[in-house]
């Protein structure tokens, strides 16, 4: 009841402002004036003014609300971690997932991979000795002979 009062109060007024700026002979913000201050008494005529009080004042409509606002938090709250901790989103860890899948070595493949190995790379005796100050030459190819037929080459 107070809500439709207040709507029609409101109409009025702009339609006396509407008025006003017609006799100053501005009839284009007047018209739109006009057309502002019809919009509450026409929500009032409609019903929508009813039905939103009916919903402001139940309880059930702001556990909803509520509801709304944890999930929206919730979500903001995973993005917020998923950034920090540089998971990344569901695309990239498929693209890195296929990435990987890719560089495998399948199980009749004759070479091994060349790609990045988390296990450090020994060195040959050969070159171990040509640091220390030189040796034979010849076991260098010792080394690579029984590299090769390790891997069936």
């Amino acid at each position: 009841m107070i809500a439709e009062t207040i709507c029609s109060a409101v109409s009025a007024a702009g339609l006396g402002i509407a008025a006003i700026t017609a006799y100053r002979k501005r009839f284009l913000a007047a018209t739109r004036i006009a057309a502002y201050s019809l919009v509450p008494v026409a929500l009032v005529m409609t019903g929508v003014v009813q039905w939103l009080a009916d919903k402001a004042f139940s309880p059930t409509a702001w556990v909803g609300v509520g509801l709304l606002g944890l999930s929206w938090l919730l979500f903001m709250t995973t993005r917020m971690v998923e950034r920090r901790a540089g998971v990344g989103t569901r695309k990239e860890r498929k693209a890195a997932a296929r990435a990987a899948q890719r560089d495998a070595v399948a199980p009749t493949a004759s070479a091994p991979s060349l790609g990045a190995s988390t296990a450090p790379v020994a060195q040959p005796k050969a070159a171990k000795a040509k640091k220390s100050g030189g040796a034979d030459s010849g076991d260098d190819f010792s080394d690579v002979e029984a590299i090769l037929k390790k891997h069936g080459i």
